[in-house]
């Protein structure tokens, strides 16, 4: 018994790691892939993959990785100096995407559901990119300056969650895909109802 677990336990964390490294590369080319120059940045559809990685990875590894990636792709864009402040405010977007997703679908267990948490989570972690970028531009070039970028990161916010919520509606109902995204609001589901059969 303890070979199988150890098993497991090595099958898993190769698992993480390679979706670690998988996201990463996602976060990184999906914000290079589309950069339109902006006063203080640059539009991109790196997000996509940011609320991706924290609804198939959790909390920490999906945060952890979308930070990564996307400061990864500041440096390489050339706004290095931009790339502390994208790790955080990256890692949260990630983090919140999925904790605000997890919540919803704890509290209302259809899948039917589904999209629609996702697309409230998607909301809750864009909300907070753009707050979050704006804050950090304030420190940079004062509230004004900061005004500057505020609308082009909402339409990048905004585009990015149409497009992601569409994406995991169509992955989240493939069977050969779902598998990939977080089991805990499975396993909570599967948890109560073995609880109430329990009590009878």
């Amino acid at each position: 018994m303890k070979r199988e677990n150890h098993s497991v336990s090595v099958k898993d964390i190769s698992k993480k790691l390679a979706f670690t490294a998988l996201f990463a590369a996602l976060c990184c080319v999906g914000t290079l892939f589309i950069a339109v120059p902006l006063p203080n940045g640059y539009f991109n559809v790196g997000d996509v993959f940011v609320l991706l990685a924290g609804w198939c990875m959790g909390p920490l590894f999906g945060a952890a990785t979308a930070g990564l990636g996307s400061c990864l792709a500041d440096i390489l864009n050339g706004f290095a100096l931009y790339a502390p402040a994208t790790f955080l405010i990256k890692a949260l977007d990630a983090a919140t995407a999925y904790l605000l997703w997890r919540a919803m679908r704890l509290a209302v267990k259809k899948d039917g559901f589904d999209v629609f948490a996702r697309g409230v989570a998607a909301v809750g972690g864009e909300l907070l990119m753009v707050l979050g970028y704006f804050a950090f531009e304030c420190l940079l070039y004062g509230a004004a300056g900061a005004a500057a970028s505020l609308a082009g990161n909402a339409v990048q916010g905004g585009a990015c969650i149409v497009l992601g919520v569409a994406l995991v509606a169509v992955l989240y109902h493939l069977k050969s895909v779902r598998g990939f995204f977080s089991p805990l609001a499975a396993s909570a589901r599967l948890g109560a109802s073995r609880a109430a059969k329990a009590q009878k």
